[in-house]
This record gives C-alpha cells, structure tokens and sequence, in this order.
C-alpha cells in the first residue's frame, strides 16, 4: 500500500471520478513527452497536461506489478496496476531537472508515504523516486476533503446544465471560473459581464488541493465564493475541484491554466475566464480569446480592470478617466487589514465576502499562534519561555499552554531515543499539538532543542495552516551552555561518554528563518522576556497595555540593548 500526499489525493480523484477523462490513469513515459511536445497524448489524442505518480524508490518493491492506494486515514481508495516505471532523482537533486506539468513532485512525494509510516523523503533518502504509470480501478469514493456534498461527478453536473440549456430564454454556454482566491467586487463585476455577453451559465471551480490564497485553508476559500454567489446571476454553481497546481518549467501560469481548461471541460463549460492579464496567449493584456493549443474550450483573458470611484462601479481600465482608476487591494494590503482587524472597504469586497474574510483570518489579537524557542541544552529557552508564559498569564487576555518540562516529556516525548528519527518525530508531536492548541486561537509556547532545520520546518508548516508562527533562537554560545550545566552533561560528551549530543558531537542547525534572535548570556531572564513581549505587541499579537513593562513594585522594565537580541525576517502570515 501507498499513502497519497494532498495533491496525489488530488490527481487520484480527478482521475476515477472522470475529470481527467479519457485519461484512465497516470501516463507513461511516451504520453508525457507527446504532450510536452505536441499537447497530444502518444495515440494523438488531445491533452495538454501531464498527469504522473511518483512515489519514493522504497515505497515499492521492484517486482510488485500493483499498488493499492490509500488516503490518509488509511482507506483504500484504488488498485494501480503498474505498466511502466521509471527511476529518477529526487524532485530537490540537480539531477532531475526540469519536472512534468503535474502537482509538485517535491509536495506530493513528501506528503505521501508507504505502508510504514515513512515519509518519501526520509525513506528514500532524498535521491530517487519511482515514476509509476498504469491504469488505476476505484475501490471506493473518496471522503477526504471538505465540502464533499458539493463535489459532484462532472456527469451529474453536465446534465444539469444541459437540462437548463433546454428552458425557455436560456443559451447553451457555460462560462466557468476557477479560483484559488477569494472573490471580490471585481470578479463579481467580470463574471456578470462576461456570462451577459455569452448568455451563459455561471460555473465556479474553487480549486481546493493546495493553499487558498489570503485564507489558506480550502474550506475557508469555498465559504467565501459561497458567500459571493449571492451577487452572481441565479443559477450559478459552485462545485469544488481537488486539482493541484501544476508545477513546469518554463511557465506554470500556462500549466495551470491548460489543467484548469480540462477540468472545467469536463464540468460541461464552454468557456473559461482566464483571471491575469498577461497569461500566455494573452493579447497584451486586452480581454479577448487567449492561444492555447490543444486545450479542449475557449479560453478568455478578462483583460485589465479597476475600480472607477466616479461611477462606483468596476470596468475595464480602458473605460475609466486615465488617473482617476484605482487598484484592487493586494494579498498582503488585505493581509495586512485582516491582521489589524481593519474594516475591508465596501468598494473591494461586498459585506458577505468580508465576513467570511474575517472569520478565515481573525486579527492576529484573536488568533492563535505558536511560540517556537529553539537553542542549545542550557542556553536559558526554557527559562524564557516560562517567564513568557507566566507574563502571558499575568495578562490574561490570551490562553496559554506551556509545551516544555515534565509533561512533553512524558507524554510527547516517552519512549523516543536521540536518533535523527526519533528527534524529527518528537518535534513533529510538539508541532502537531501547539498547531491545536493555535486552531482553537490559543497561545503555545514550545521550548525543545530541536537542532534541525527541516523538523523546525514541518513544525511551522502545521502551525501556519491554523494559525501564526513564530520562531525565537536563543543563540547563547555553547561554552556558556557548558558553563551552566549543573548535570555535567557536557563534560561527559565532551569525554565521550554520551553520543549524539547537540552541540558537541551531533550538529545544531542554525536558524536561517528566526523571527527573533536572543542571547541569555547578554541579557537578564526579564530582559529576554521583555524582548518578546515587544515582539508579540508590535506584531499585534497582543494589545500594547503599556509603553514599559513594569514590575510588581510599579517601576518600570528595564530596555534590552539591540545589541543583546536580533530581529529576524519578516514575520509569517496566516
């Protein structure tokens, strides 16, 4: 058995529920290059895509001639009965080169994982995957996902449509949309412009494998076009579609939107709005046909668009006073409005959208976020975080869980060994628990070494799918670390006596991503505490109660020097 990453979910479901249709399963070598080529499948069949497995080297054993594939719980959802495969490097070694138009080679591998448990990175070591092609029989229907009462078969949703073309005053074009972002006032205004044009049918694909756009998760993206369909002609239907993005070289833009043109298709549209100007095929920029060879509808570029504050209403730039235009908000405006808890302007999003705008990505004050300390053993991380917790207590305007001491140990951490497996697993527990405790808008502070930059990552990756991130470095050199171990765990690595011990014989990866950057050996345990606090304040994380901390005794918190703590990059957003 194999476990699917997100995107082979994706593909999987795209290909049984008759999507991806004549395709019956995933390519072989020869239809990849003919569509590279010539967007024909090896018979001379039109498809402008590339639709491909790759599993790790290990995931399968070389005369295994099928593969039952399993969703992430477990459930097998299909057979592969494997017609092809091919070895390559793996998606991050230089030796693989440019990669098929299919969902990210890197995301998919790595999410999916044998029947072990491994991941396609660990098990395959990060040097070869195994391209798998062959015909695929469904065991079942898929229920991952959100909104599945909405995910349709394309032949139920081709029959209505095609029962509503036979009514009275109504066409037989169908005008699809897809969408990774929300809709604003200015999709609104293209779609009803151009469905008039046509006298078509309004379809709306929110594509759902992947992050959403401003809103990250799929099921926040699918609310929001709902919310929006009440300002859509009647009879618009929104069906979600589990297509990832399509990772090629040279152009991905082009690749997703050849990938976006079977699907709708498929879905029974006629013709497709194409949301950028200047996709490929594009008449600079104009709204118009675009050139896409080989795909199966029409494809239109919407053209440019602004809002024209004189007539309150969105048009095509061309229509608009020259200087008297003005642009939509982009991601990080809106971001940015979304984290303050600023109000959404009436003439960017109606008040339905901003609603739901609002509830996917609360303020930062409302929102959960995970407080990530990493350093060596004895650089003070678990004195910080403590401090910070009890500081955060003290406040009381926020819910706080501790991740550190006793309790991640025996119950996160009980039964691990020092191994790099074991070390990523223990960071992945932590990471898995504060990424909960941020879903439901908590504080979780986390205090482990955790000296590996991709384990850090993955730990971050969880969190910002719920919530914030913020990673805090306690840099104190490793000799002062020494200097205070009152267990001697130091000398006896140092002798020998202990191996794989971080910082002496087993690395500690420095943070390159650090929000915050803190020596103890510089600075007081309030001092460091006070460094974050001013973080979380300027970061709008929490309310600026006052300009100075103050002790109990009323006077005021003593100020870091910036010579004792560094800022990192740009913090993350939701």
């Amino acid at each position: 058995m194999y476990t699917l990453g997100e995107a082979q979910l994706g593909d999987l479901e795209l290909l049984t529920s008759g999507v991806f249709a004549p395709l019956r399963g995933f390519m072989d070598a020869a239809d990849v290059a003919t569509v590279d080529v010539r967007g024909t499948l090896a018979d001379g069949t039109p498809w402008p895509v590339p639709v491909i497995l790759d599993v790790p080297a290990d995931a399968i054993p070389p005369d295994a001639d099928h593969l039952v594939l399993q969703d992430q719980e477990g459930s097998p959802l299909a057979v592969l009965a494997i017609t092809e495969r091919l070895t390559r490097p793996a998606p991050d070694d230089p030796a693989a080169g440019p990669s098929a138009a299919g969902p990210s080679a890197a995301g998919s591998s790595a999410a999916g994982s044998s029947a072990a448990g491994s991941s396609a990175a660990g098990s395959s070591g990060g040097s070869e995957v195994v391209r798998l092609a062959g015909p695929v029989t469904a065991l079942r229907e898929p229920e991952h996902g959100p909104f599945r009462q909405l995910r349709r078969r394309p032949e139920q949703v081709r029959a209505e449509l095609s029962a509503a073309a036979g009514s009275p005053g109504t066409g037989g074009n169908v005008l699809a949309y897809a969408t990774r972002r929300p809709l604003n006032k200015r999709h609104i205004g293209q779609l009803r412009h151009f469905a008039g044009q046509l006298n078509a049918r309004l379809l709306v694909l929110p594509l759902i494998t992947g992050p959403a756009d401003v809103v990250t998760r799929p099921e926040a993206l699918v609310r929001a076009v709902l919310a929006a369909r009440q300002h859509l002609p009647a009879g618009t239907l929104v069906i979600p579609v589990p297509l990832a993005s399509r990772y090629a070289e040279p152009d991905q833009k082009t690749a997703d939107l050849r990938a976006v043109a079977v699907a709708a298709a498929a879905y029974g549209a006629t013709h497709l709005l194409a949301d950028s100007p200047g996709a490929a095929g594009s008449p600079g920029g104009k709204n118009g046909p675009l050139d896409l060879p080989g795909v199966p509808i029409g494809v239109i570029s919407a053209g440019e668009w602004a809002y024209d504050p004189r007539s309150e209403v969105w048009r095509p730039l061309a229509l608009i006073e020259p200087g008297a235009e003005q642009g939509e908000l982009t991601d990080s405006e809106l971001g940015a409005l979304l984290d303050s808890g600023a109000e959404i302007p009436a003439w960017f999003a109606p008040p339905s959208v901003a609603r739901e705008l609002r509830r996917a990505r609360p303020p930062r004050a409302e929102r959960g976020l995970a407080i990530f300390f990493t350093g060596l053993s004895g650089s003070g991380k678990s004195t910080v975080a403590r401090g910070l917790a009890e500081a955060l207590v003290e406040r009381g305007d926020r819910t706080v869980s501790l991740l550190d001491g006793d309790q991640v140990r025996h119950l996160l951490s009980a039964g691990l060994t020092f191994s790099r497996a074991d070390r990523d697993l223990n960071i992945a527990r932590i990471g898995y628990v504060a990424a909960e405790v941020a879903r439901h808008g908590g504080i979780a502070i986390c205090a482990p070494i955790a000296p590996y930059a991709q384990a850090r990552a993955t730990a971050r990756e969880m969190v910002t799918e719920v919530g914030d991130f913020l990673l805090i470095w306690i840099s104190t050199p490793v000799d002062v670390c020494a200097a205070r171990d009152r267990k001697g765990l130091y000398a006896k690595a140092r002798a020998g006596l202990i191996k794989g011990f971080t910082g002496v014989s087993d690395p500690y990866e420095e943070p390159r991503d650090a929000d915050l950057v803190l020596d103890t050996s510089a600075m007081t345990r309030q001092q460091a505490v006070d460094a974050v606090l001013k973080l979380l304040t300027t970061g709008g994380w929490l309310a600026d109660a006052s300009d100075e901390p103050a002790d109990p005794n009323g006077t005021a918190g003593t100020r870091t020097s910036g010579s004792m703590l560094r800022l990192g990059p740009a913090v993350r957003r939701l």
